[in-house]
């Protein structure tokens, strides 16, 4: 729930009149925080790294709600649901923001991204920080660069070591048209799906498979659903921790700084379990049954995504692609 100043006002002087009379204390503003996977997930580690620094610094004022597993409607609604004021507080993926937000559809062109340090040093410098402001202008508040890593390919056709392995597959992707336009470029079959129906998708056939970071395929444990997983890192994935303009105007100066801090917590702490994924998580899905394909033909991929490009500079600031490429 939402609090105007006056009624933190109110709720404060209730707090110290409580205090003298020795009442009990007035129960913390309870914000609802939103995400696609579960609390074990990035996105969890996020979650709880936010909620772990924003209750510390406010002294407990504040209490953060979790609803993981998009248990508050896939991402499409809960942006709909931080524009409206109904949800606090998301960690989203930027093929979600892209449609209220399209700049930020520049993060996910496919071989962008040299590797990680490149893409953390681009959203820690100043293209990261201009884009985080876009979000104002689409009823949204973008607080810190959480992330997801570099997304892969799943399934359970055949193992995929080359672009022409990849032909004719039927792969779930987001409602990503960068995505979609590489896909088809490749000769892969993208079928746009929302989170949530991917598991029944995968277990009925609809699908052949999909393409999430290491991060995701483990957390989500796709090993149980598909056989092969293959190492193209064709695009990076950012995520985003965003709050509701409601929220974030009802704050005093001091928690708003207090809840960018969260934010960057948040991100830290997603950067860390994707560190440690990419360290353990072939060798965790090797032993959970997944035949993992670590020598994939990446050069071929990006000259089969080359031909995109020219549609991608219509669409996104050709300097910018090119100041994001040069970023040391």
């Amino acid at each position: 729930m939402i609090r105007t100043p006056w009624m933190r006002s109110l709720l404060a002087a209730a707090c110290v009149a409580g205090a003298a009379f020795s009442q009990p204390a007035v129960a913390a503003d309870s914000l609802k925080m939103a995400y696609a996977l579960s609390a074990n997930s990035h996105y969890g580690a996020g979650g709880k790294a936010f909620a772990e620094s924003f209750e510390k610094n406010t002294d407990g004022r504040f209490a953060i709600e979790q609803f993981g597993n998009s248990a508050l409607g896939g991402e499409r609604e809960v942006i709909e649901g931080l524009q409206l004021g109904t949800i606090d507080l998301a960690i989203l993926s930027t093929g979600a923001t892209l449609n209220f937000v399209p700049a930020t559809g520049v993060f996910d062109i496919p071989f962008l991204m040299r590797d990680l340090d490149h893409a953390r040093a681009v959203l820690d410098g100043q293209i990261g920080t201009d884009m985080l402001g876009e979000f104002s202008k689409r009823g949204l508040v973008g607080l810190a660069w959480g992330e997801q890593g570099f997304r892969h390919l799943t399934n359970s056709v055949r193992p995929v070591r080359t672009p022409e392995d990849a032909k004719n597959l039927k792969i779930r992707t987001t409602e990503n048209p960068i995505h979609i336009a590489a896909f088809r470029a490749i000769g892969i079959l993208p079928t746009p799906m929302a989170w949530p129906e991917v598991a029944t998708a995968l277990q009925q056939g609809t699908i052949d498979g999909q393409e999430n970071p290491l991060s995701v395929i483990v957390s989500a444990k796709l090993s149980q659903l598909q056989k092969y997983a293959s190492l193209t890192g064709h695009v990076y994935a950012p995520a985003v921790i965003v709050a509701s303009p409601d929220l974030f105007d009802s704050l005093s100066d001091e928690d708003k700084q207090k809840l960018i801090e969260a934010g960057q917590a948040a991100g830290a702490a997603m950067r860390a379990y994707v560190d440690d994924v990419e360290k353990n998580g072939v060798a965790q899905l090797q032993a959970e049954g997944m035949e993992v394909v670590t020598d994939v033909d990446r050069e071929a991929f990006a000259a089969a995504v080359e031909t995109v490009y020219p549609e991608y500079y219509k669409k996104f600031d050709k300097q910018l692609i090119d100041s994001i490429r040069a970023v040391q």
